[in-house]
């Protein structure tokens, strides 16, 4: 129904009965009802498939954040645990600690190794560590890896164009 003027009253259709009040196009496809019903269920179908890829990899992302999460949380509590050790001397960043145990479990800092000692030291030989410029500790056997960061970054830097001397 189609209105005249600015009336509210509808005008019933005056067009010949097999056409349509509405504009149509004799170029789009004809649907019938089953066909449209199945086009609608498969457009559902795919889109449950995208949405449900889409939440595996938020998910997926959720995991590795709990993993890194309890890996930083692990790294902290043994960090408090280095700095809480007993130490009867001021701490120097650079310098290389050694911490034993004592036979009551209470843990302490010495400058001397194991071999400094003849290799019997008074108390049980925890590790050795060195402590960096911001306060933290790294084990005496990580100081041999290499830290491949920078030549990451210079490499990632490269591919991109945006090294320098480019």
């Amino acid at each position: 129904m189609t209105t005249h003027d600015d009336t509210t009253k509808p005008v019933p259709h005056e067009g010949p009965g097999h056409s349509a009040p509405y504009p149509t196009s004799r170029l789009a496809p004809a649907f019938q009802a089953p066909e449209l019903a199945a086009e609608i269920a498969r457009a559902e179908g795919m889109l449950s498939a995208r949405t449900g890829a889409k939440l595996r990899v938020i998910a997926d992302q959720i995991k590795a954040l709990q993993t890194e999460a309890r890996k930083v949380l692990d790294e902290a509590h043994e960090e408090q645990a280095l700095t809480r050790a007993e130490c009867h001397f001021k701490r120097r960043p650079g310098q290389i600690y050694h911490l034993y145990r004592r036979g009551d479990g209470r843990t302490f800092f010495s400058m001397l190794s194991p071999a400094d000692w003849g290799e019997a030291p008074p108390d049980t030989f925890v590790g050795s560590y060195r402590l960096e410029n911001d306060y933290s500790w790294t084990p005496t056997e990580d100081l041999a890896d290499a830290d491949d960061t920078g030549a990451m970054i210079t490499q990632l830097l490269h591919i991109g164009g945006l090294a320098t001397g480019e």
